[in-house]
């Protein structure tokens, strides 16, 4: 048991934390010309220190490189290397990118390649005394993404038993703002703070969330990626996964607990933002002026219309009630209000940004008695919003297909266990499955079961043997039909693969180079530029370095594993001169032409997202890569996708903290991926 004074410590520290990191930001910060950088610089390192240092990364480089050679026919062993890399990487990225912030760290970074090495050293002998250690640990894993090694902070329950019988709960706790949170100070506080919750008997995952980006996009695959890691090395009991966080992870919170509804046993938000235009207002004194397209994409990552997806999400909320970023669970409040339930929303009296001491308790004790329930395997009930079908499912209903993406799309099914029925309505829906896994089903496996969909009796067949069932409906001609598969053969959005531009980034990506001359060197020129402002942008605000390729050098087993991210036309890269004349549009080197409009090829280039010609199980994008730029780091509630399906950039505009080029036009593609009319 931890005593009263390390709690008080603890909690004073996490408090002074989350204080830091939101007033981070404010309207000096609404100056697109004045844009300070995000990470900031660090300061300069003394050349003891640095020498020192630089030696130590170069043994403890020397050291991984000997081990991915002596642990090469052992996998398990292998399979923990970026246990040790996480220290490596914290230390050397914070040298060679300018990444140290207070003198402290020169310290803190002697001590992490220590622990390096002395994990490395157990590892060539065969041992790994972290994997079963009780308390703080940090862990890492390699993502598909791109690649990287990415750590994540560990609080392991006194007692942990692997042999248990049942499986322990996990909560996941996403960390406020933090412009200076570096690998190497996201390890140093994971080595030393049990931070905000630790309930007894249960682990707390602290992702790190690919830096500061609320973690949304890339930042939010981390989570599951460790999560994922987490499962693989512990017993974890996936019924009692509890998502947490204050602050900019609050936000975070929000977020997942609506799109991953039936994820969680509960969610419990705390302060932060729950949308955009609002929160910017009040917070920020920013009156925002989307174009069309930004304001349809606000509803990737705006909370409030997914607020339905909460009927099947036990949630608390926490706000201080003195607290400018009460204002994200008071429209989440309201949003629930008009779908016809109330927000469970705790207010801290007389408080601020942090959470009042009765408050917390009060918080605890609630999340704590949801957890100990458990998720419900097969709720009767599901209540479900979408806007897009990256987020297609909540627990036994997965959409696959919609009228209009960026329309809100709703599924109500109910299981009627009296008439042994299933009732299903729908709203801008086209396609969705019904499922549940193995010893599920919930009625006679014998009959075969009549689902009534907007009024529409569809007879389902039965389940099989091992009580499993999945079956697939899709609307045709203003009626719906039992199909084989999920979506039509042939082209259609659908569950990973329906856009926008920065969808292709959150799976494996390999950016491709041009090899030939450019048609244009106007064109060419900002080609060059904005690749190489991608690649130092991914890795700043990523946390990924990225292996840029040549076009010539991709391979079959390329296309069949990874997105493409091409750089060019279709004269200095080769590829896209492959997949040119496969692609919605016709592009010469006189001319562009998309959606009936000319445009001069001499200083316009396509960005676009669009399944790929020789691979059409993943994306291609060509001249993009993450669409919002230096301005939008500047507050989280910014950092929303730019662009949409597809634009025609203007390069003889120049590039800009918001933009990458002037935008002579941009739309999304159809539910065909077919060129169409704004929506």
């Amino acid at each position: 048991m931890r005593s009263p004074t390390l709690l008080s410590v603890l909690a004073l520290a996490t408090a002074a934390f989350s204080l830091r990191s939101a007033i981070a930001d404010g309207p000096k910060d609404n100056l697109p010309d004045q844009v300070r950088p995000v990470p900031p610089p660090g300061i300069p390192v003394p050349d003891a220190d640095r020498q020192g240092l630089q030696d130590g990364v170069k043994a403890l480089g020397e050291q991984l490189a000997g081990l991915r050679v002596s642990l090469a026919k052992k996998p398990a062993l292998l399979d923990l290397l970026p246990d040790v890399e996480i220290f490596h990487k914290a230390v050397d990225w914070a040298l060679r990118f300018d990444e140290f912030f207070k003198a402290q760290e020169f310290q803190t970074a002697k001590t992490l390649l220590d622990e390096g090495m002395a994990r490395a050293k157990s590892l060539s002998e065969g041992q790994t005394p972290w994997t079963t250690q009780t308390g703080l640990v940090v862990r890492g894993y390699r993502s598909r993404i791109d690649g990287s090694v990415q750590p994540y902070g560990l609080v392991v329950p006194a007692g942990y038993n692997q042999d248990a019988p049942v499986g322990y709960r996990m909560d996941f706790w996403c960390h406020g703002r933090g412009e200076t949170l570096s690998e190497l100070s996201f390890i140093d506080q994971r080595r030393k703070s049990l931070g905000e919750f630790t309930p007894a008997g249960a682990f707390v995952l602290h992702p790190y969330g690919r830096y500061c980006n609320a973690n949304k996009f890339a930042g939010e695959v981390d989570l599951f990626e460790a999560l994922e890691h987490a499962q693989r090395n512990y017993r974890i009991d996936a019924s009692r996964l509890v998502m947490r966080g204050f602050s900019m992870g609050g936000a975070a919170a929000w977020q997942f607990a609506v799109h991953f509804p039936g994820r969680w046993a509960a969610a419990n938000p705390g302060a932060g933002f729950s949308e955009t235009p609002d929160f910017l207002k009040v917070f920020q004194g920013e009156t925002p002026e989307p174009t069309w397209y930004e304001q349809r994409l606000w509803n990737w990552y705006d909370c409030p219309g997914w607020v339905r997806n909460l009927a099947n999400c036990p949630t608390v909320a926490y706000s201080g009630e003195d607290d400018k970023q009460r204002q994200a669970a008071t429209k989440m409040e309201e949003a629930a209000r008009e779908e016809g339930f109330n927000l469970t929303h705790i207010i801290g009296p007389k408080t601020g940004h942090k959470y009042h001491p009765d408050s917390k308790l009060e918080v605890a004790a609630l999340v704590d008695r949801i957890a100990s329930k458990g998720k419900e395997a097969f709720p009767e009930n599901v209540h479900f919003a979408t806007f897009t079908l990256r987020y297609p499912t909540s627990h036994w209903v997965t959409v696959q297909g919609l009228g209009h993406h960026w329309d809100q799309a709703r599924v109500d099914a109910r299981l009627d266990r009296a008439n042994q029925q299933c009732i299903v309505s729908t709203n801008n829906v086209t396609a969705f499955t019904l499922h549940c896994k193995a010893g599920e089903y919930p009625l006679d496996p014998l009959n075969a079961l009549p689902v009534i969909i907007d009024g529409q009796s569809v007879v389902a067949p039965p389940p099989q043997s091992d009580r499993s069932w999945n079956v697939h409906f899709r609307h045709v001609h203003n009626q719906w039909f039992p199909v084989d598969e999920p979506w039509p053969t042939g082209l259609s959005k659908h569950p990973g693969l329906q856009g926008p531009i920065d969808d292709a980034f959150l799976s494996k990506f390999i950016v491709v180079r041009p090899t030939g001359t450019a048609m244009h060197p106007e064109t060419g020129r900002w080609v060059e530029a904005e690749l190489a402002h991608f690649v130092t942008q991914w890795r700043r605000q990523f946390r990924g370095e990225i292996t840029v390729r040549d076009d010539k050098s991709i391979t079959e087993e390329d296309l069949s594993s990874a997105n493409l991210i091409l750089w060019g036309d279709p004269a200095s890269n080769s590829l896209i001169g492959k997949i040119a004349p496969k692609l919605p549009f016709q592009w010469s080197s006189e001319s562009l032409e998309i959606a009936g409009k000319r445009y001069s090829a001499g200083s316009h280039l396509p960005a676009l997202v669009y399944p790929n010609p020789l691979a059409p199980d993943h994306y291609v994008v060509l001249n993009s890569g993450f669409t919002y730029r230096e301005y939008d780091y500047l507050n989280n509630a910014r950092q929303n996708a730019k662009l949409p399906d597809w634009a025609v950039l203007d390069v003889s505009i120049p590039p800009t903290t918001r933009l990458p080029a002037g935008i002579a036009n941009a739309g999304f593609f159809g539910e065909f991926w077919e060129v169409t009319a704004p929506h």
